[in-house]
């Protein structure tokens, strides 16, 4: 058996910091009030996340590159039809790949539209002022109903994921993500996960936070 550093520290990091903010994002907009203001916070930090890992997948562990996921239709294909096993997929299988592009998508397009939403109560978006006020209402009803749904929809298929891949298939897929290592019955190719990999990912989101902090202070 080999043991192989599958996913880096900075992409688990990643990771678990974005479920602890979509998590208090939902858990604000229920509350509102003065807890809007963390809600607002929280999604400038899912901003410089997914920034980040825009980046970081160019650049970032071998496993946690964009070349590195099975998006073709024909591996789709195999995988649903059982003709490949699980255990086959060093990083994210066919099915994971597009989760990991949806659920990244829809992150952006709720961050995006919470950037020019305006409830005409209290809460305003620091970019509203840029687009038309046919854009903000329809930014604000995508942001506070079919989006926040969707983003719901999402996290529960990806709960009920792990529930059926342990169950059905035997296979634990929590525990790689924390610990970082899967392992195999054949040599695979290891994610980089030294130092000078964890500072260029340090360096990566600090920047990625002073992109979102510079973009959020535009003044009309």
């Amino acid at each position: 058996m080999f043991t192989v550093r599958v996913w880096d520290l900075p992409t688990r990091l990643f990771h678990g910091a974005l479920a602890i903010c979509v998590l208090g994002l939902f858990i604000t907009a229920e509350l509102g009030g003065n807890a809007m203001l963390w809600h607002f916070r929280l999604g400038f930090t899912v901003l410089a996340l997914l920034l980040f890992r825009l980046v970081w997948g160019l650049v970032g562990g071998h496993w946690s590159r964009w070349l590195q996921l099975s998006l073709r239709p024909s591996l789709v294909l195999a995988y649903l039809q059982g003709r490949v096993p699980s255990q086959h997929w060093v990083g994210h299988n066919p099915m994971g790949s597009w989760s990991v592009l949806g659920f990244l998508f829809v992150l952006g397009l709720q961050v995006g539209t919470g950037l020019i939403s305006d409830d005409e109560v209290s809460n305003v978006g620091p970019l509203s002022f840029l687009v038309p006020g046919a854009w903000v209402t329809l930014a604000t009803t995508w942001h506070k109903d079919w989006g926040q749904l969707i983003v719901a929809l999402l996290i529960a298929l990806h709960l009920s994921a792990l529930v059926w891949y342990r169950v059905k298939k035997k296979l634990s897929l929590v525990p790689a993500m924390v610990h970082g290592d899967k392992t195999f019955t054949q040599p695979a190719t290891p994610s980089r996960d030294d130092r000078p990999v964890r500072w260029l990912a340090l360096c990566l989101f600090v920047l990625s936070a002073f992109g979102v902090y510079l973009l959020v202070s535009i003044r009309p």
